[in-house]
């Protein structure tokens, strides 16, 4: 078997396994539907076929209104959290990069908290000063951890950049318990807000994330050869005449916004971004034109059962979903840790 051939092979299998998820998605829960009731309440819903006697009034309420926002929005933002990851890991050319380690998924909370403080979240305004607070916090705590890092390191080693992050991310996190300790009527919802949660999420919620991950996708998809040649080191891609600075700022930016709308209305979710591009590219190879698409589809399949475990395996509790990513992402995170660390050692 040649090498398309085994990527066409394990291509299928992705698209598979995450159709499988998100059905599981739509079955599995407190109260366990039938598939084929599952494909009655679509049909009903989008194609106006009549529902067939067995299936209950609730049921449709129960897959239309709750469980197919849910898993819907928790797969776009699974998706946008990890080309987020894919992108930045690539430009600053660091495979611990990503938006919880460079601290940009503390910046964009600490801009939504911001929001959520002032009691306007649920609201019109809220909706839309949300995702635009995340934005600009997130893009100011990345710009704050380079220039940091940057004078512990030229060279922005892989320690440097982590550390100043994590840093940052430790000073950030004291700044949002310090605002729910002064809002005591909001201190609930902020702490909710830093666990994650996709719960009693609407249409208008994932309409909004929807839209913002394929229109920023799509921008990305239109410097995929700009990022492959940037692997290969700034000299190289200056001497075919790319703009290195504005290259990597125009991406760090993007990237940047993937998070903080995602980060913006469900909360604080660790790791995705770390976990989805290293096994992408443990799989398909490091060409960006495949990187950036299956990032995102591996990363919303990873979310959706993410959010599956949080929701059935303390039913009828809940775990927050940013808790099931933290114990999976953690022990990923030594590894790549340990593995760069040995890898280092080795070119010395």
């Amino acid at each position: 078997m040649n090498k398309s051939m085994r990527r066409r092979f394990k291509l299928i299998f992705l698209i598979s396994c995450t159709i499988v998820m998100l059905l599981m998605g739509l079955t599995v829960g407190g109260a366990s539907i039938p598939i084929r009731h599952v494909f009655h309440v679509l049909l009903y819903r989008l194609a106006g076929i009549q529902l067939p006697q067995y299936v209950e009034v609730t049921t449709v309420g129960l897959i239309w209104n709750i469980r197919l926002p849910r898993v819907l929005l928790s797969f776009v933002v699974g998706s946008s959290l990890a080309v987020s990851g894919s992108v930045m890991q690539s430009v600053l050319k660091n495979p611990l990069a990503s938006s919880y380690t460079i601290g940009v998924s503390a910046g964009a909370g600490l801009g939504a908290i911001i929001v959520i403080s002032f009691g306007i979240s649920a609201s019109f305004l809220g909706m839309f000063l949300m995702p635009v607070f995340a934005i600009v916090f997130g893009m100011l705590t990345i710009m704050l951890a380079m220039v940091i890092a940057k004078r512990v390191s030229t060279q922005l080693s892989d320690y440097s950049i982590i550390l100043v992050g994590m840093i940052l991310s430790v000073f950030i996190t004291a700044m949002i318990r310090t605002l729910a300790s002064k809002n005591a009527s909001h201190a609930q919802q902020i702490l909710r807000w830093q666990l994650g949660s996709f719960a009693l999420r609407g249409w208008v919620v994932v309409g909004i994330v929807s839209g913002a991950l394929l229109l920023l996708i799509c921008c990305l998809l239109h410097d995929v050869k700009e990022m492959d040649v940037l692997t290969f080191g700034d000299e190289q891609a200056s001497a075919i005449g790319i703009e290195v600075a504005k290259t990597k700022w125009r991406l760090i930016m993007l990237s940047t916004m993937l998070t903080g709308v995602a980060v913006a209305f469900v909360g604080m979710i660790d790791f995705i971004d770390l976990i989805a591009p290293h096994v992408i590219r443990r799989f398909f190879g490091s060409e960006h034109r495949y990187v950036i698409p299956l990032s995102a589809l591996f990363g919303g399949l990873f979310m959706v059962f993410s959010d599956l475990i949080a929701r059935t395996i303390l039913a009828p509790s809940e775990l927050p979903v940013g808790t099931v990513t933290a114990l999976m992402g953690a022990p990923f995170f030594a590894y790549l840790f340990l593995k760069n660390g040995a890898k280092k050692r080795r070119e010395l």
